[in-house]
């Protein structure tokens, strides 16, 4: 067609002109090529401004030249408004209009020359302001003069002040506006800058559906409005104004074609706000995402590109977080070289430049306390040095400099014991703390961080006023809510044990204030897989028991089980909270929350963040109506002591300070027994017991009897306490040990329980009426794994003493995966004869193999079970769960209990294939003995029966004793 037009001469060329410039528009509807929209502009105009002239009939006809003017219009409309040529088109149409109406004098045409040719004085208007307040602009960001940035957002002003709504130049307008908005916020930390910068966008964010589906504008506004809401969640630490980012970002990045020239921008705001997230929640996914889009938006970006620099830092960002986190030196040598190449593309005097330098100055840092070279040291100091020097007064990055500038000079205090040097590090911090605005999101962690800096000052010195400058420091950040919590979690920790050797009357507040931030550092809104993950990066269970060792040792028993408490099944507690009941709530707020945990449960894995909070929000509503103001909070002593009602409850802590054990009582204050063993010597008797398993084990239940279970027993006498229910609360290298089968004799009927919450709940679970006993049996699950000989023996023996009328039994082909799940949801109590596996990798894939599948714990998790009451795990190691994850009690029995069930029997490790059947037996003839209708809390109970019926046979230590029972 072009080759064609240009061999065109004479009356046919406007026509031609018309059918090539209409042929451009349709190409450039299909891609979004800007230069396709110019290309269809001119040849139109040209069909135009020939037809006048043309004694033919210009296309032919009057007809022809309508279509042509009627195209190029909607061809117009196409063109964006920030177009430089928008005004010259608009000037050549009314135009072409005029000359109609000379021709044939019809006033429309009159009308419609004069609207086009004043469009066109305004808009030349608008884009001399715009144009002029662009270079502005331009020069600020290359120079970084302050003045330059005034003055682009003046005229920028005036250029909004010109348009109304509807003005075809608005949005642009408003754009550009925003945009400056956003750069003196960045400059000058003024709030009232950022919320103009959102208030714009979101106004052109409102109008996005004007633009064309797969128009690449459509993007545009999108993109700015994610940055606005990045840049208040970095100021404010807002969780709700990232996920916005985040939604915003995605967005733009959809909607931009692949080879848009602003395609890398969307990427790397999409990779920033990934990152954001993972370096508050922890995710890992949330890395890789935000390395992955880093990675394409600087490779796609050409050499020479004024941004190339800026995604260039930011994948050199991720990386140093990845070697943060995985420890891989490759990582770390990875962000160094990407630091250094951004330093060499920004050149001096750039805006960039101190950043770029800090980054480089930062990433020394960590390779200087990887490899200890002293040289790695200078460099980070030079460059930090480098980055405050660029930085002039009154930048809000100055504190940030500042920061890292103060944290080289301790490492090298560390290194040469100079005083100086921490004399000159508390100074650079003690003046970011100064130069932080009060909100801000990581005021918090600039508090901490001079404290601890002041901790080394004070270990060595001890001067006594900086105590209270330490105290008031951690006191002030406790308050700031918006802090990343990791940090703020170690911070806290140092100080607690600083302040348990120092100030031990702060001691316990610290502890306190890191055991808060738990709900946010095991975010209920990440996968299980990743909160467990977090819980191994956080040394949970090693935490909990200092904590809990601290609190002993300043005599105060109600803060230690307190906070052990917070630190112990975790997880687990998130889930049995989804299960809350609120029957005692207004009706609406009721059913509401109901609604809302029950669509977070079933998500399990991969909950959303809108759906938390949601949730969040709704259970902040909660606390705000009478006696609910500690719903779902850590419960206090008064409350968690409820937990010992059918008996005393012994918490036992392991610390390489010494081991302990607390016993809740009913009707007394906790009790403190010391125990006679190390935790050394507790790594060492579990390791033996690993070992002995299938061999005799009677010197280790000695040691535990010697060491453990008697001085408990004779703290017990001294309370009158001989015989009954007792339960067993064992935390870190505890968990695991039979504590109860190495007593002598014994007349206490045992019992686990992973929280003091969890058991104490359970004494309230509605009961349903009557007893149903559901029973899956798997002699062979069909898939080649291998036979239980014994179960149907066991499903023989169970149904000679559980009523038919109450009985259901699954076996064998039956026991499907769907037909033991339709079980679990309508029978009270259920019996597992069947191959269990744990998944220490991920303990929520841990699984019951039945025939022709395997139903995990996650799905059994999800389950709505409200008539669950006891569960008999006849299968191998349900009791047992990740060495990693000890205070979690993520194995399947308990699994089965957050899952909703109050009791649950299981194994410690496999049982003989000629046990279960008679324990069975035993157990449930017990339960129903005289025509009794059992409940939960008989449970125990009837195991200690059972197993005692095994004992009569001279059955070997290994075979009676890994029965226990959980729960109530």
């Amino acid at each position: 067609m072009q080759q064609l037009v240009q061999q065109t001469e004479g009356p046919e060329l406007p026509k031609d002109q018309f059918k090539l410039g209409n042929a451009y528009r349709l190409q450039y509807q299909n891609s979004g090529d800007i230069k396709l929209l110019e290309a269809a502009l001119e040849h139109l105009g040209k069909a135009i401004s020939l037809a006048p002239h043309n004694k033919a009939g210009t296309l032919g006809n009057l007809d022809d030249l309508e279509a042509a003017l009627q195209n190029f219009q909607a061809t117009m409309d196409l063109m964006p408004e920030s177009h430089p040529d928008k005004a010259r088109h608009l000037q050549n149409f009314g135009a072409a209009y005029s000359d109609r109406y000379l021709r044939h004098g019809d006033p429309k045409d009159l009308k419609k020359a004069v609207q086009y040719q004043q469009t066109a004085v305004d808009l030349e208007r608008i884009l001399y302001l715009n144009s002029l307040a662009m270079a502005y602009r331009n020069q600020y960001l290359r120079l970084g003069d302050i003045n330059d940035l005034e003055a682009a957002l003046l005229q920028f002003q005036k250029a909004v002040n010109l348009t109304s709504d509807g003005h075809p130049y608005r949005a642009i307008c408003l754009q550009n506006l925003a945009s400056v908005h956003g750069d003196r916020f960045q400059r000058l930390g003024d709030l009232t800058d950022l919320e103009a910068t959102l208030q714009h966008f979101q106004t052109m964010a409102a109008d996005v559906t004007d633009i064309p589906e797969g128009h690449p504008y459509r993007a545009m506004p999108l993109q700015g409005l994610a940055t606005a809401y990045n840049d208040r969640y970095q100021r404010l630490g807002n969780l709700n104004d990232l996920e916005a980012a985040l939604e915003h970002f995605q967005t733009a990045a959809h909607l931009t074609p692949d080879d848009h020239p602003q395609k890398a921008e969307h990427l790397h705001g999409l990779a920033d706000a990934y990152r954001d997230r993972y370096r508050r929640l922890g995710d890992l996914y949330d890395l890789e995402a935000a390395l992955n889009n880093f990675k394409i938006a600087a490779d796609i970006t050409p050499k020479g590109h004024a941004n190339k620099a800026v995604y260039i830092r930011g994948l050199a960002a991720a990386y140093r977080d990845q070697y943060q986190r995985l420890n891989n030196l490759n990582d770390l040598q990875e962000s160094l070289q990407q630091c250094q190449m951004v330093v060499d593309l920004t050149p001096e005097g750039h805006p960039n430049r101190a950043v770029s330098l800090q980054n480089l100055a930062a990433t020394y840092g960590d390779q200087y306390k990887k490899l200890g070279n002293p040289i790695d040291l200078e460099a980070a100091l030079q460059y930090f040095q480098a980055a405050v020097s660029l930085t002039p007064e009154g930048h809000p990055n100055r504190a940030a400099y500042l920061q890292g500038l103060g944290a080289a000079y301790r490492d090298r205090y560390q290194r040469l014991d100079d005083i100086n040097d921490l004399e000159t590090a508390l100074q650079h911090l003690q003046t970011a703390v100064d130069l932080i605005p009060e909100g801000h999101s990581r005021r918090a962690e600039y508090l901490q961080n001079f404290a601890i800096h002041l901790m080394i000052k004070y270990s060595k010195f001890k001067q006594p006023q900086e105590l209270e400058t330490i105290h008031t420091a951690f006191k002030t950040s406790l308050n700031i809510t918006s802090s990343t919590p990791e940090i703020s979690w170690k911070n806290l920790q140092r100080w607690a044990s600083f302040a348990a050797q120092f100030q031990p009357e702060h001691c316990i507040s610290a502890f306190r204030g890191a055991f808060q931030l738990l709900p946010e550092l095991l975010w209920i809104g990440h996968s299980i897989p990743v909160r467990h993950n977090s819980i191994r990066r956080l040394q949970l269970a090693q935490a909990t028991a200092t904590a809990t060792r601290s609190c002993i040792n300043l005599l105060d028993l109600p803060s230690a089980v307190e906070i052990m408490e917070q630190g112990l099944g975790t997880i687990y507690q998130q889930m049995l909270q989804l299960k809350t009941a609120v029957d005692d709530l207004p009706s609406e707020q009721a059913q509401a929350f109901q609604h809302l945990s029950n669509e977070l449960y079933s998500k399990g894995s991969d909950p959303s963040m809108s759906l938390v909070n949601r949730r969040n929000d709704l259970i902040e509503a909660i606390r705000k109506q009478p006696d609910f103001e500690y719903f779902l909070l850590p419960k206090p002593y008064n409350v968690l002591s409820k937990a010992s009602q059918g008996g005393p409850v012994i918490i036992l802590n392991s610390h390489n300070d010494g081991c302990d054990a607390i016993i809740i009582l009913s009707s007394a204050e906790p009790v403190h027994v010391l125990l006679d063993v190390t935790l050394k010597e507790l790594e060492s008797q579990k390791r033996v017991l690993q070992q002995l398993l299938g061999q005799s084990f009677y010197a280790l239940l000695t040691w535990l009897w010697t060491g453990v279970v008697s001085p408990i027993y004779k703290m017990l006498e001294i309370h009158n306490i001989h015989d009954g229910r007792l339960w067993w609360l064992p935390t870190g290298v505890f968990t695991g040990l039979p504590l109860h089968a190495c007593a002598p004799t014994d007349q206490f009927i045992h019992s686990y329980t992973a929280t003091l919450g969890s058991l104490s709940d359970a004494y309230f679970k509605n009961i349903p009426s009557p007893v149903k006993v559901g029973v899956t049996g798997v002699t062979d699950t069909g898939s080649g794994d291998r036979p239980l000989p014994g179960v149907g023996q066991e499903v023989e023996n169970m149904s000679s003493v559980v009523p038919l009328s109450q009985w259901e039994c699954l076996h064998d082909e039956e026991a499907t995966v769907d037909a033991v799940k339709l079980q679990l949801e309508h029978c009270s109590w259920v019996h597992l004869a069947c191959h269990g596996t744990q998944n220490l990798a991920e303990p929520t894939k841990s699984h019951l193999l039945l025939y022709g599948g395997n139903l995990e714990l996650e799905t059994i998790l999800k389950m709505p079970l409200s008539n669950a009451q006891v569960v008999f795990l006849a299968a191998c190691q349900t009791a047992k769960g990740d060495p990693e994850l000890v205070n979690e009690s993520i194995h399947l029995s308990g699994g089965f209990i957050a899952a909703g069930f109050r009791g649950a029997i299981g194994t410690l490790w496999s049982m003989n294939d000629h046990d279960g059947p008679l324990v069975a037996k035993y157990f449930y003839s017990h339960l129903f003995r005289n025509g009794r209708q059992p409940q939960a809390s008989d449970a125990a109970e009837a195991l200690h029966f059972a197993v005692k019926e095994l004992r009569r046979q001279d059955v070997p230590h290994e075979r009676w004793v890994p029965f226990i029972h959980l729960g109530i």
